[in-house]
């Protein structure tokens, strides 16, 4: 198998403006988007803003600590045992779900003159070719601006956050050309972050100074309220000049111009454009040559090509956006989506991938954020009259909850970490990996032990009320059983159980009573409902996530009937509101599908033609023109992928070969 000749073919070529597609670099800690210029020359021709983001570049607008949670007004909700935030004009309440916020790092783009020193129109700035090449992380670009090409390559370093940049075209020996960096304001005012997508040019609010400038490098030291970042600017030959407040020009005077941007929380680190390159050549070529690899060359199925496609460019897609030291936003470092948080029921979806393609050190990478804010995860617990740790729902890299009326009711994000850990642990099979991350196995299992509700009379435990399934178009108050929580508890603490016996400790009583005695999800005319009192799943309440269905098939399904889950399986993909749905619902489908044996049903979950499920020329899954990337489906797609071409199976109409993937999901 040529991994190269297959990576290469479906590196993406884009010859027209694709407002829904730009392409991004990135090294999973920090990311770029880049219009057909190859930098962020034209950012209003996009549906998205093109941003430049980080894991550790944050900002509160107004300061750090202008309110907390306990600022926020209460109120007591019917089910649930502890009191809930209450949405409304309560401006502690919005102020903590926007802040803090990613921070637009910074924009860099071009900008063109005619001889006579007055900006070209944008009518005679044409893209002719651009690509990412995906073996080097390199995207190479080639526009003409009044009939003169111009060609860029762009990259990023895939250890440090620097970005390199070549330009070569005549025009610019005589200096109508100008590269620009400017930074963006990062206060957020509105209240829905689906208003906060464009870039805000307000002056106010941030300070940008120059603290060095000597021998073609320039520092520029970032100020906004209790933020402070740096960035460092070296180029080959041209002219510095401030054109305005946070607004740079760099004039060349070279056919051939070449640049780094470094970006630092606090001190940057220079690197040569040639040093920056190599290195990028390197890691990608290793990371594809290393990492798990398929091809679907010789199937029958039309749909191969387009398949083989989604696989390989998600691969690059999640390794740079969803492959960092902190769980990602559904966005990576596209833009800010719910604020640039992360959602840590989503996790799973971006990240479960990583071991079985072979990458499990990927993944662990954001597993020590965990450790870090189990403080946090305590409090919340115990808050709640809980033991244990409870992981919060929507955070940012502090790992404090933000306040939502839906956060509090969500349970399935609990397991994510044992889960994803024993993933991890499949891989390796360390006893030292044991011992580092045993206190998350055991302190998640502590909280799911206690939070599951003995009924003496019918000798079960009970989840719920006071829950909201994945599903969440259901009261808290109604809301008993759900069959994907019931079975990812089940998993969750017989995992927890296994962790206890590897290390040679002793397995809590309580975790084996509730682990045993676990309701069973309600079954109704042969199909599996959303919750235990859900009477009308398929009618009134068929749209979000069918959730019900990950029961079997994310997971093995310990409590569940097969055939049950078989009828449940086709009356969802006949009756769904598929509109309704998310980009993971359509592995998610798929892989119960495959667990049973309906490997062409699977397929045809994969590939279904719905516009949740539209993978765009970028490689992204396309939601909506708010969500024109979405990371939990093409991490969904990877899972289903590798679980099916190792364990359970293609249809006989697929030939799959396969190198390094490995079937880790129990």
């Amino acid at each position: 198998m040529n991994r190269k000749e297959i990576v290469d073919k479906h590196s993406p070529i884009i010859r027209t403006i694709q407002p829904r597609a730009p392409l991004s670099i990135g090294n999973g800690d920090f990311g770029m988007s880049v219009d057909f210029t190859g930098l962020q020359s034209f950012h209003n021709a996009y549906i998205a803003p093109l941003s430049t983001q980080s894991n550790w570049g944050w900002h509160a607008t107004g300061g750090d600590h202008s309110y907390t949670l306990d600022d926020v007004q209460m109120q007591a909700y019917q089910g649930a045992p502890y009191p809930l935030f209450s949405e409304g004009e309560d401006e502690a309440y919005h102020w903590l779900r926007q802040n803090p916020h990613r921070l637009q790092l910074g924009q860099v783009g071009f900008r063109f003159y005619d001889a006579n020193g007055e900006p070209i129109s944008s009518e005679k700035i044409k893209p002719v070719s651009q690509q990412l090449l995906l073996w080097e992380g390199i995207i190479v670009s080639e526009f003409s601006v009044d009939g003169e090409v111009v060609k860029v390559e762009t990259c990023c370093d895939p250890k440090q956050d620097i970005i390199a940049v070549s330009v070569k075209t005549a025009a610019m020996k005589s200096g109508q050309f100008a590269i620009e960096l400017a930074f963006p304001s990062p206060n957020v005012t509105d209240l829905k972050w689906e208003q906060t997508l464009k870039l805000n040019w307000q002056k106010e609010g941030h300070k940008t100074a120059i603290s060095l400038h000597e021998n073609n490098m320039a520092v520029f030291n970032r100020k906004l309220d209790d933020t402070n970042y740096f960035v460092q600017w070296n180029w080959n030959k041209g002219e510095l000049k401030q054109e305005e407040d946070h607004t740079y020009s760099l004039i060349p005077n070279t056919e051939v111009c070449h640049f780094t941007l470094s970006f630092a929380e606090n001190k940057t680190v220079s690197k040569s454009v040639e040093e920056v390159f190599t290195t990028s050549r390197t890691y990608w070529e290793e990371f594809w040559l290393d990492g798990g690899f398929l091809s679907f060359q010789g199937s029958i199925d039309p749909r191969k090509e387009e398949l083989e496609r989604r696989v390989v460019l998600s691969q690059y897609l999640l390794a740079i956006h969803s492959g960092g030291s902190v769980p990602p936003q559904e966005t990576g470092f596209m833009y800010n989506s719910w604020f640039g948080k992360f959602h840590l029921e989503m996790h799973w979806w971006h990240a479960s991938h990583f071991p079985l393609w072979g990458r499990a050190s990927i993944l662990e990478k954001s597993m020590d954020w965990y450790l870090e804010i189990l403080p946090e995860a305590y409090k919340l617990a115990h808050s709640q009259g809980y033991e244990g740790a409870r992981w919060p729902k929507m955070v940012a890299r502090e790992g404090d909850q933000t306040p939502s009326p839906i956060a509090p009711g969500l349970i399935w994000q609990q397991p994510h970490p044992i889960s994803l850990l024993e993933l991890c642990y499949q891989d390796n099979k360390n006893p030292l990996f044991l011992e580092k991350y045993q206190e998350i196995v055991f302190s998640s299992a502590e909280f799911m032990a206690s939070f599951a509700r003995y009924d003496q009379e019918q000798d079960v435990y009970h989840l719920g009320p006071g829950l909201i399934p994945a599903q969440e178009n259901h009261l808290m108050e109604d809301s008993i059983n759900p069959p994907y929580e019931l079975e990812y508890w089940h998993y969750g603490l017989t995992v927890a159980i296994e962790w206890c016996v590897r290390l040679g400790k002793e397995v809590p009583d309580k975790w084996r009573k509730v682990k045993e005695k676990l309701a069973k999800p309600n079954v109704m005319d042969e199909v599996y409902l959303a919750h235990q009192n859900c009477l009308n799943t398929y009618t009134e309440k068929n749209h979000d996530h069918p959730s019900m269905v990950a029961s079997l098939g994310v997971l093995p399904g310990v409590l569940i009937d097969k055939d049950v889950m078989l009828n449940t399986l086709y009356k969802v993909k006949e009756e769904w509101k598929w509109e309704t749905a998310w980009g993971w619902d359509f592995p998610m489908c798929a892989m119960t599908a495959a667990r049973i044996g309906e490997l062409e049903l699977a397929v045809d979950f994969l590939l279904m033609e719905q516009d949740k499920n539209t993978y765009l020329i970028n490689g992204h899954n396309y939601q909506h023109d708010a969500l024109t990337a979405y990371l939990p489906g093409n991490g969904g797609l990877l899972t289903a992928v590798a679980m099916m071409a190792t364990k359970w199976g293609f249809p006989d109409n697929w030939k799959v070969e396969c190198q390094g993937i490995k079937g880790l999901m129990k």
